[in-house]
């Protein structure tokens, strides 16, 4: 504030020497009496503008002094409070600190007496505490041994006796519930004719078409004495149905010729292909699974061709999880989980005669490939014993394996035994190099092996069907003789443009 009173004087001042050096001026000009007059008038009237602006500098000085005065005010108020909060704080911590210290002086003096109490009893009864509860649990049990052996006799004979009663009644219930009946799979299909002219067709100049036939598809086509039918012969299932699908396409369209069997034979393939998908769609359809991928339902319609002990594996698959719904319903277990272990436990036998291993364990593989629950693995991949039972689920499929495959008329030795031999005759002949496709014939009397003619030439053809039947005859046991047909055919193609 002084500054600013400072520098209004000094402009006052500055002001006054300006209008006197002006009056001087006016005066030295000779205009002294008007000019007097106008610059006494002009310095009053600036003295006066001046003494009001300082009056409002000191006014609003007042003003803010009297605001710091305020705020100074507050500031101590506030100070004050503070002070006072922090001492009741102190004051808190101090009667805490005294409360706990009384609380652990408390607690000090009930064990002492708990330990003093505890002495007097022991030198009273001359026995320590252990001792006494080690006695009294003795006498107990030499007083009431012979009730408690019978007594617990009881029990696990009476709870042996319900648990099994209780079994019987849900796998009888079970089964009793789920009465498919049972089809057994044969090594032949009869394929009705539209007519008996038909056959000569088939078998064509020289038998080429039937050779033909007979080549691209792996069965063994038997022209009998019996009216308007032939007889496809072959221990896969598949192969089978893939001629009787590829006979009717060639039927229909009238021309059966090499070339056209080939086309034919490949579009039956094709076509099985989406028929093995809708199989396996009305599979899981049936037992009211919706969310397994497409991959695991081709597989599923692949096991519909395929047998084990003479008994269709799809079909065998999906009356075990009928049967594991049921008693997964009575026991409280999993329904879902124990229908869809059930389904897929034998998965694997869709490739297991493409790629080396256990079908159990390829049945994991596809199933962890594709992103099936572990509950769902879990519960497949214990039904042969490869590894341990680790759900409820897991127990209620192996049981349901065991009655599908047990009960009368489900399953035959010797079938399986016969489709084992055909298997292990073409794999012998698959293991050399070379070999493009091998099938077995004739029921087993016969294995027609086809060569790849860049990678064999006619002698190495006479050499490979000597291995192959020197392999048969040292690893394979058979009854009779066993011909072993390498073929080996060349084409020339060209295009005419």
């Amino acid at each position: 504030m002084n500054y600013q009173n400072l520098l209004i004087g000094g402009l006052i001042l500055v002001f006054g020497v300006i209008l006197g050096y002006l009056l001087k001026r006016l005066l030295g000009l000779g205009k002294v009496s008007g000019a007097e007059e106008r610059a006494k008038k002009i310095i009053l009237e600036a003295q006066e503008k001046a003494a009001g602006i300082l009056e409002e500098i000191k006014k609003d000085e007042r003003e803010r002094k009297a605001a710091l005065d305020r705020s100074e005010e507050r500031l101590v108020k506030k100070e004050e409070e503070v002070s006072s909060e922090a001492r009741e704080l102190e004051k808190g911590k101090e009667r805490i600190k005294h409360a706990e210290t009384e609380v652990e002086k408390t607690k000090r003096e009930l064990e002492t007496a708990r330990l003093e109490t505890l002495k007097r009893i022991e030198e009273i009864a001359g026995l320590s505490a252990e001792e006494a509860r080690r006695r009294m649990k003795d006498e107990i049990v030499n007083a009431h041994r012979q009730e408690l052996t019978k007594l617990l006799f009881d029990l696990e004979h009476e709870k042996r006796e319900e648990v099994e009663k209780k079994s019987s009644e849900i796998i009888t219930t079970a089964i009793q519930r789920y009465a498919r009946s049972h089809v057994a799979d044969v090594t032949t299909s009869v394929f009705t004719l539209p007519s008996e002219d038909i056959k000569g067709k088939i078998i064509g100049r020289e038998g080429r078409n039937i050779k033909a036939f007979e080549r691209a598809t792996g069965v063994e086509v038997i022209m009998d004495e019996t009216p308007e039918s032939i007889v496809i012969s072959s221990f896969d299932p598949l192969r089978r149905e893939v001629a009787r699908l590829a006979l009717e396409k060639l039927i229909k369209d009238g021309r059966i010729q090499p070339a056209k069997i080939e086309e034919k034979v490949a579009e039956a393939q094709n076509e099985m292909q989406k028929r093995m998908l809708e199989v396996g769609e009305q599979a899981a359809l049936e037992l009211g699974i919706v969310d397994f991928p497409k991959e695991i339902l081709q597989l599923l319609g692949r096991l519909y061709f395929r047998t084990s002990y003479g008994q269709n594996v799809l079909v065998h698959s999906i009356e075990m999880a009928h049967i594991s719904g049921m008693i997964a319903a009575e026991l409280g277990a999993n329904i879902e989980i124990a229908k869809k272990g059930a389904l897929v436990h034998d998965i694997g036998k869709a490739i297991s005669h493409e790629v080396e291993g256990t079908h159990v364990e390829l049945g994991r593989k596809i199933l962890k490939k594709h992103g099936l629950d572990d509950l769902i693995i879990h519960a497949m991949e214990s039904h042969h014993e490869e590894y341990p039972s680790a759900t409820p689920e897991a127990f209620i499929v192996t049981a349901a394996d065991v009655l599908s495959a047990a009960r009368p008329g489900a399953r035959r030795d010797n079938v399986e035994n016969y489709l084992k031999r055909l298997g292990d005759l073409e794999k012998a002949a698959l293991s050399f190099p070379g070999v493009k496709t091998a099938y077995a014939l004739s029921a087993g009397r016969e294995v027609r092996v086809f060569v790849i003619p860049e990678k064999i030439d006619d002698f190495g053809a006479l050499e490979l069907a000597k291995a192959v039947a020197g392999k048969i005859q040292s690893e394979l046991k058979y009854p009779g003789e066993i011909k072993v047909n390498v073929i080996r055919e060349t084409r020339a193609v060209e295009y005419a443009k």
